[in-house]
């Protein structure tokens, strides 16, 4: 049994949101947002995102997980992906009204995970079969069973589109996984360790954390980027547009985050990114006029607070110059932070100590 805190040691005056309270000791990434810096085990993020494939990251992320009987990550991802498609009839049979998100919530709590490989392998390995095949079956066509031999990032494309991708457009999203793969205590981070602590399975944690990025605080901003960029149009209005959205209390897509006061490193790896997909493709021409516009209208409306570029602007532009539909930015996020996820969750089930903060209480006194 958990030893309650003495009311000595309790904090009279919770801090909203739980701003600053370190309730983790973790090995897998750092958040440095005063200097704009990520670390992910020991390594900057710029010194990996770009440079080794999605699998590789995930095999340093995961030095402390057992993988057992295991060759290779990117063949026991293949193996993994192989497996989840047994579930596609599941997703098939869905209620139409389900959305992509929604139906690969339901994949994974259909997906089997006792077929021999590493719960961790079998969860993560499963997102990509069910964001294509969902995609897919929204659409009206029939998914695409995966081919086991190629990488993670590949093989999503290909099961998305019914065709190879391109070198480029798979070493773009390989960036793209790497770049969001762990990001501290988030809070779907958070809630898959919360979920963790109780010992529950493996599955059930990452279903959570899917609920907690479902929320427009969290996992929603990529998209309506794409909005505003199509709003703006042209170079040319970028300045006025962005002045106007301003004097009419209006939040820029793309901006400012919770953490970082800073640029966020991460934007830096994904404008690389896109520009190695090419800098005459005109979206990437727009946004970098868009960016330079609103940073710039940015420190003259507020002085006083630090709001620069973060990861959801590139993002949002990368995934659509490689042809991801802007429907499926939040499937894909989830896809690519799973791995992260259960590392959080087995190194929180490994301390062994179930996570139960304590309430103020601020109710009418009894009668």
């Amino acid at each position: 049994m958990t030893e309650a805190p003495s009311p000595a040691r309790m904090t009279p005056d919770p801090i909203a949101g739980l701003e600053g309270v370190v309730a983790a000791n973790t090995a897998l990434s750092h958040v440095d947002g005063q200097n704009g810096i990520l670390v992910l085990r020991g390594h900057l993020i710029e010194d990996i995102a770009g440079k080794v494939p999605f699998e590789s990251a995930v095999g340093r992320l995961w030095q402390d997980v057992d993988l057992a009987g295991t060759a290779s990550l990117q063949a026991a991802f293949g193996k993994a992906r192989l497996a989840a498609f047994g579930v596609v009839p599941v997703l098939e049979a869905a209620p139409a009204d389900l959305t992509v998100y929604e139906r690969m919530q339901l994949g994974l709590a259909a997906l089997p995970v006792s077929g021999g490989l590493p719960p961790a392998v079998a969860v993560s390995g499963a997102l990509p079969v069910f964001l294509a095949a969902c995609h897919r079956i929204a659409g009206g066509l029939a998914p695409l069973a995966p081919d086991s031999t190629l990488e993670t990032a590949t093989d999503l494309l290909r099961m998305l589109n019914g065709q190879m991708p391109t070198g480029a457009h798979a070493e773009a999203l390989n960036r793209y996984l790497v770049t969001i793969l762990d990001h501290g205590l988030n809070a779907s981070t958070f809630t898959a360790r919360v979920i963790g602590s109780t010992q529950a399975d493996l599955k059930q944690a990452v279903l959570g954390a899917m609920g907690a990025l479902s929320g427009p605080l969290h996992g929603g901003a990529p998209g309506p980027v794409l909005d505003m960029i199509d709003a703006i149009g042209t170079p040319d209005n970028a300045e006025a547009w962005i002045t106007g959205a301003l004097e009419r209390k209006e939040r820029l897509m793309g901006f400012g985050h919770r953490i970082y006061r800073t640029r966020d490193p991460r934007a830096d790896v994904l404008k690389a990114g896109l520009r190695k997909l090419g800098a005459d493709n005109p979206k990437v021409q727009l946004a970098e006029s868009i960016e330079e516009a609103a940073l710039a209208a940015l420190r003259k409306a507020k002085p006083d607070r630090p709001l620069d570029t973060n990861v959801e602007f590139y993002t949002a532009v990368l995934l659509d110059a490689i042809g991801i539909d802007r429907t499926l930015f939040t499937p894909l996020f989830a896809t690519g932070r799973t791995p992260g996820w259960c590392a959080h969750v087995l190194e929180q089930q490994a301390t062994g100590k179930l996570i139960r903060p304590s309430s103020h209480y601020v109710g009418p006194a009894p009668a």
